[in-house]
Parts: C-alpha cells; sequence; structure tokens
C-alpha cells in the first residue's frame, strides 16, 4: 500500500533493524500504551527479535523509515485458531490524525481474513479513550475488562478488551 508517502508491508526476518527501532521508539515515546516495558525490550538479543517476526508484523515506512506498526498474534489452539490479537499499535505522533492507523488496521485485516480469521480481538489501557474511541470507529466493541491488568508505577490500571468479527 502507498498513499501519502507512507508504504505499508508485512516484514520478515530481513528486516529486523526497522522493526526494532519502531518498537523501541514506541515503548520509549508512549510507554504507558503497552504492557510492555522498554527496558524488557532492549535486550533482547538480535535472534529473540527475528523470532518475534514469526507472527505477522506490519510496519509503514516514509522514505524508508519505519513511522508505524501493528502484529498480529494467532491463537495456537485448533479451536481458536481463528481468532487472533493485534497487538504492538503504534503510530509515530506526528502522523497521527493522518489516516495511518485505519490504513495499518485495514492491512492487518485483509491480512487476517486472507490466512482464515474469523475475530480480532485486542487489549486497550482503560485510560487510552482516545485509543478505544478509535478502534469502536473501525468496528470493535467492548467485550469486557480485566481489573488491574497493567501495574504502572505502583498504580493498577484495567485493561479494556475489544473485538472485531471480521465475518458475518
Amino acid at each position: 500500500m502507498d498513499a501519502g508517502g507512507v508504504t505499508i508491508r508485512l516484514v520478515g526476518p530481513d528486516d529486523v533493524e526497522a522493526f526494532r527501532q519502531i518498537r523501541l521508539e514506541a515503548l520509549r515515546t508512549n510507554p504507558s500504551a503497552f504492557a510492555s516495558r522498554y527496558e524488557d525490550w532492549e535486550v533482547l538479543s538480535l535472534e529473540e527479535w527475528r523470532n518475534r517476526l514469526s507472527e505477522p508484523v506490519f510496519i509503514a515506512f516514509q522514505d524508508g523509515q519505519p513511522v508505524g506498526i501493528m502484529g498480529l498474534f494467532r491463537q495456537r489452539s485448533s479451536k481458536m485458531a481463528h481468532r487472533a490479537t493485534i497487538v504492538m499499535v503504534y503510530v509515530r505522533a506526528g502522523l497521527r490524525g493522518t489516516g495511518l492507523a485505519v490504513r495499518l488496521l485495514e492491512a492487518i485485516s485483509d491480512h487476517a481474513r486472507s490466512i482464515g480469521l474469523r475475530q480480532l480481538e485486542l487489549f486497550v489501557n482503560a485510560e487510552n479513550p482516545a485509543a478505544m474511541r478509535f478502534y469502536q470507529r473501525q468496528g470493535f466493541a467492548e467485550i469486557g475488562r480485566i481489573p488491574g491488568a497493567v501495574l504502572e508505577d505502583g498504580r493498577e490500571i484495567d485493561d479494556v478488551m475489544m473485538a472485531w468479527r471480521l465475518v458475518g
């Protein structure tokens, strides 16, 4: 996909440096938006970074530089393999509001349908109403909450669980 000077593509092991760069940027600049910590990821070996690309990861590139990311984590059990969780959602601050997050979500949902997925799920920090509204506009519905899901600076923060049916 290419529009507005930004290209979005499914990345692989050869893109490990771009993956590392955008993931660490996301964790460093928006720490409260993620369940992971920058410190947990910065120490990973190159091999571990490559291993994490075994699941589908889409990266948005502008002028060859990564500026956004969205990944999928598919359920392993054969009875649940029709479901996947969207992870690592991030768009660089200067590109927010440009439609790039919508384009990343379109890329990932098209890919999800092509591999037979029927439902996408995600977790949103309950203190991030803008993200919840974004996902609701895209078709996600709140399906529950995990109380105290994340412990950040001694505070327990709920996660809002959301799902989007890709079929009927």
